[in-house]
């Protein structure tokens, strides 16, 4: 079976890699990381002019209310580009667990920017400091108010503990980690290609021994299998994304989360040390690909739910 995304779809990622792309994403992560959110807030209102943030909201809180398929399409650019700030809790998540609540009306015109905890599976919540509104789910949903912090192995990601706050509400909480863990593979799909890209770039360019070593088999060999793991990954994203079962949602993160390992150690090895230097651009992908291989369900808990669904 084939999938493949439109015209529509395709323009719609066109026009999100244009915008985030005069944007200085490296800048704007780096200043995220040191606590300077000003930058990439502007770059939040530029998705809420591209409809981003409004694609999962119902219509009538003016919310696009688009298919899983185009929140895969526009996760897997905020991937590559690594846009900061909970992107798969406010874009994903959050309009799920809000359900008829009239706040996912913010999250449409991008006046709110919510996060996300989800125990087990999502025991703190990201940029809680940051967010607007900070959600707990468990039997149900209520707001939460944000505790101690926690460094990520991605310093752009810092961890909160939440506590719960006020009145909680019913919400189809399963269907919301779905979404949570499908948003999170499409980012690490769009994270590896960026990985992949750039080091068939520095190939190109770094010369070794009189040649470049892009001519070197060993390194064609390494990032080919790169680009295999891509686009074998890819199209169980989309799949999942048509049939939301827990199986296959599964069965896309972890796919996903080994072609952004396996293009984060080829993407290092590529490079050498200078490409795990704070320095390196590379260096803000390699931590974000760390980062969301554990987000929204280890790799290890969603083999076992592929395994429990066989």
């Amino acid at each position: 079976m084939e999938f493949a995304i439109d015209e529509q779809q395709r323009d719609f990622a066109a026009s999100i890699d244009a915008a985030l792309a005069a944007a200085d994403l490296p800048g704007t992560v780096r200043a995220w990381a040191a606590g300077d959110t000003a930058p990439g807030l502007k770059v939040w209102e530029q998705l809420t002019n591209l409809g981003v943030t409004a694609l999962i909201v119902p219509e009538r809180y003016d919310g696009i209310e688009a298919s899983p398929v185009d929140l895969v399409v526009a996760c897997e650019r905020l991937g590559r580009w690594c846009v900061p700030g909970p992107v798969t809790e406010s874009i994903a998540v959050a309009p799920i667990l809000l359900a008829d609540d009239e706040r996912s009306a913010g999250l449409a015109s991008g006046e709110l920017i919510a996060t996300v905890a989800l125990p087990p599976e999502v025991p703190r919540a990201v940029d809680a400091e940051t967010a607007g509104l900070v959600l707990l789910a468990g039997r149900e949903v209520s707001a939460a108010d944000p505790g101690d912090g926690h460094e990520s192995v991605d310093p752009s990601r810092r961890l909160f503990d939440v506590t719960a706050s006020g009145d909680s509400w019913p919400a189809d909480i399963q269907r919301a980690y779905e979404f949570g863990a499908l948003a999170t593979a499409a980012q690490l799909i769009g994270a590896a290609e960026a990985l992949l890209a750039g080091s068939v770039d520095y190939a190109k360019q770094r010369t070794q021994f009189g040649r470049v070593i892009g001519s070197y088999q060993a390194i064609k060999h390494k990032l080919a299998d790169v680009h295999i793991a891509i686009e074998l990954a890819r199209p169980l994203v989309y799949g999942a994304a048509l049939t939301l079962e827990s199986r296959d949602v599964s069965a896309a993160k972890v796919a996903a989360s080994e072609a952004g390992l396996l293009a984060a150690r080829s993407a290092l090895q590529t490079h050498g040390a200078i490409g795990f230097t704070q320095e390196h651009d590379l260096s803000l992908l390699l931590l974000r690909v760390q980062a969301l291989r554990s987000a929204w369900g280890t790799p290890e808990s969603h083999r076992r739910r592929v395994l429990e669904a066989l």
